[in-house]
């Protein structure tokens, strides 16, 4: 899973890919100081694995990971090329979802490309150059196809214009793509101009250190974003930027503490993979043993042979079997073997789906 972490400048998008990848990338107090999209790896948060681990001591435990991309700000503008323009803009287009992190703190220190704090105004600032930049690619898509769609001899270049022209209307009214009511076929032909404001988004509502553990209904710059993100069909994770870094410096114990603290159950971190997962309908299933623990992502509904060529190709062609365990009843029963005793490991076949947390053994001959 791919994320792309986008906002004007100096809202804290380099500060928090900072402490949930320890990238290290810069952070400073003026626009444009991520001059490369900084790209960081982190593991998923999953309990399971390390009680999987320590049930058959294995000797290495692997968990699923999501790729961070810190893009650098955008500004009004960027799709004609202000500021850094079409550059990051393309980066963009290589990530499953857009992580909009959104500054929602007052801080004389810490310029604003506005000069005033208003978070929903620097939504729709990013939001529009996305769809400007959407309707120059759809622009140029359908001068490519133009000639083969007249007169409507090439059938599929005549349902594909009659689309673009739909669509470009839509993006002219200022509206993403996301939005555009479409048929079966239409999405497919959405989904392959890979268009950025097609892009799932999850709003990131950056809040001050003296916000933290304090009631989100409390904070009406939150309330802004909440509300225009439950309008357009997106979910808002409220962070703390500053905090979230100071996290990732602790260890385990201490960043419980720290958390247990401002009466918080979960990190930033957490909630952002969380979000991220629903929002892109994916889960985890499990392989454990004395050899490795890992976790392997997946998205729901995904049956087992395809499942299993996640782990090698060779599984998926010569698939004959799944043996699933739910995984706490795995550690309830001391192991597969003594699940097996109890008649909780099932025998699955190419039909069934996927569970998120079923731990499974893949049979198979080629």
């Amino acid at each position: 899973m791919k994320l792309g972490v986008v906002g004007l400048p100096n809202v804290g998008k380099s500060t928090l890919f900072n402490a949930i990848t320890h990238a290290g990338a810069e952070a400073a107090n003026y626009p444009f100081c991520t001059i490369e999209p900084n790209v960081g790896v982190v593991a998923v948060p999953d309990e399971r694995l390390n009680q999987l681990a320590a049930l058959y001591n294995s000797k290495k435990v692997t968990p699923a990971v999501v790729e961070f991309v810190d893009i650098a700000g955008l500004v009004k503008g960027a799709s004609r090329g202000e500021g850094l323009g079409n550059k990051f803009l393309s980066h963009i287009r290589e990530v499953d979802a857009i992580v909009h992190v959104v500054r929602c703190f007052e801080d004389e220190n810490v310029t604003h490309v506005e000069n005033t704090v208003d978070p929903v105004r620097d939504i729709t600032t990013i939001n529009l150059e996305l769809i400007l930049a959407d309707l120059e690619a759809v622009e140029k898509r359908r001068d490519r196809i133009r000639n083969a769609a007249r007169g409507g001899a090439d059938k599929n270049a005549a349902a594909e214009f009659a689309f673009l022209d739909k669509l470009t209307a839509h993006l002219e009214a200022e509206q993403p793509a996301s939005s555009l009511p479409v048929t079966e076929d239409e999405q497919l032909l959405l989904d392959n101009l890979f268009l950025l404001s097609a892009k799932p988004v999850i709003y990131c509502a950056n809040i001050a250190e003296a916000d933290m553990g304090t009631s989100e209904d409390l904070l009406p710059l939150v309330q802004a974003v909440k509300q225009y993100a439950s309008r357009h069909g997106a979910e808002t994770i409220v962070v703390c930027a500053k905090t979230e870094e100071e996290l990732s410096l602790l260890d385990e114990e201490d960043r419980a503490l720290f958390l247990s603290e401002f009466g918080l159950a979960e990190s930033g971190l957490d909630k952002l993979i969380k979000a991220s997962y629903s929002l892109l309908g994916l889960i985890s299933f499990l392989t454990a043993g004395e050899k490795e623990t890992r976790a392997w992502t997946i998205v729901k509904g995904t049956k087992a042979p395809q499942a299993a060529g996640k782990i090698h190709t060779d599984f998926e062609r010569g698939f004959i079997r799944a043996e699933v365990v739910e995984w706490q009843t795995l550690l309830e029963c001391g192991g597969l073997a003594g699940a097996r005793e109890k008649g909780k490991v099932r025998s699955e076949g190419k039909d069934y789906v996927m569970k998120d947390g079923d731990v499974v053994l893949f049979r198979f001959n080629v």
